[in-house]
């Protein structure tokens, strides 16, 4: 390891490279489910969940667009490790938040949305923090530049 206190970075350990790639294949999951979900018919859906789909406002589908593109982008900058993957995630877990906020605030997509299935979006949001505090934590200990 180099002294830190030169403005030099740290080497990256090997659990580094493990979650910086974990993290960018998270990223890269979420871009294909986007992609899937803005090409999928909805009339190919049960009914239940074809009306939710059809309820999602288009601000939604821009703050999800945001969420994971922006995301894979910071992922590739922890590969790269590049400081600018900590707001480039920061900024991810907002548009995820904007994005979630759909199901509370478009009275639309609220009716439409079955009672308990907001576990998912909840648990993804979580797992992007954890990204999140990785790159910040990686940030803090030198490993970035």
């Amino acid at each position: 390891m180099t002294d830190i206190t030169l403005g030099a970075t740290r080497t990256a350990s090997r659990g580094y490279w493990i979650g910086a790639v974990l993290s960018t294949l998270w990223m890269a999951i979420g871009c294909f489910m986007y992609l899937y979900e803005v090409t999928l018919d909805p009339a190919t859906l049960e009914p239940d969940l074809r009306a939710m789909t059809e309820a999602i406002p288009d601000w939604m589908w821009a703050a999800f667009a945001l969420s994971v593109w922006v995301g894979l982008a910071g992922t590739i900058m922890l590969l790269l490790r590049r400081r600018l993957a900590v707001p480039l995630i920061g900024f991810s877990i907002l548009a995820e938040l904007v994005q979630n906020s759909a199901y509370f605030i478009d009275p639309e997509l609220k009716g439409a949305t079955p009672a308990g299935s907001l576990w998912l979006p909840a648990i993804i949001t979580a797992i992007t923090f954890c990204v999140f505090l990785f790159a910040l934590n990686a940030s803090k200990r030198g490993i970035l530049r």
